[in-house]
């Protein structure tokens, strides 16, 4: 499945507060629909799928991602659950989110891929691209990226910056800590049901 451009508030409806989708408040207290507001049973299998459906919403990621992302994290020592949302976390797009400097992920997308994203001094252009502890993320050095992030930054929803993050906000950049923890992943969902959804596929 390609990326999901679609209406964003029917997607929070139906799967919850996705933080990385969208910054709207979703004023609907039932799923989308007809018959939304009608208490429906949820198999075990649908209960799988649509913890699956919020990290690839949330996160931006295509099926095919989310799969090597699993199977990335399958391979490495450790809780795979935990594994795979740090693996996601370390992604060059949502830690530009998660520093306030777009107010989505899918904004942080495009702020990496038209260039005004630097990694160690270094323009990256990859959203994907996975960082590690010691980088430094800063905005290019020109008015026009500064501007893009500025406003960004003076919006009262701006939440505080995770402990594996050093802002500084004055010089618009950040040094990466270490590995977030799983408490700082701002997402609600038991990433174990997602690892059991990819038991049989992977």
């Amino acid at each position: 499945m390609a990326r999901y451009r679609g209406a964003k508030l029917r997607i929070t409806s139906r799967l919850g507060d996705l933080p990385g989708l969208t910054s709207k408040i979703n004023k609907r207290s039932s799923r989308p629909g007809q018959h939304g507001a009608t208490p429906k049973k949820i198999t075990q299998y649908g209960v799988r799928l649509e913890e699956k459906q919020k990290l690839r919403y949330n996160y931006g990621v295509s099926e095919k991602q989310l799969r090597n992302y699993i199977k990335q994290a399958k391979s490495v020592k450790g809780t795979t659950g935990t594994i795979l949302l740090q693996l996601l976390e370390m992604r060059l797009d949502n830690l530009v989110f998660r520093l306030g400097l777009a107010p989505t992920i899918a904004a942080a997308r495009q702020l990496v891929s038209h260039k005004h994203i630097r990694i160690n001094n270094k323009i990256v252009s990859i959203p994907s691209y996975q960082c590690q502890p010691g980088d430094i993320i800063s905005v290019k050095d020109s008015p026009v990226s500064k501007a893009l992030v500025t406003t960004n930054l003076e919006s009262p929803s701006l939440s505080q910056s995770p402990q594996h993050l050093d802002f500084d906000k004055k010089n618009l950049s950040a040094k990466i800590l270490g590995i977030v923890d799983r408490e700082w992943v701002a997402l609600k969902l038991n990433e174990l049901l997602v690892i059991e959804y990819y038991s049989r596929r992977i």
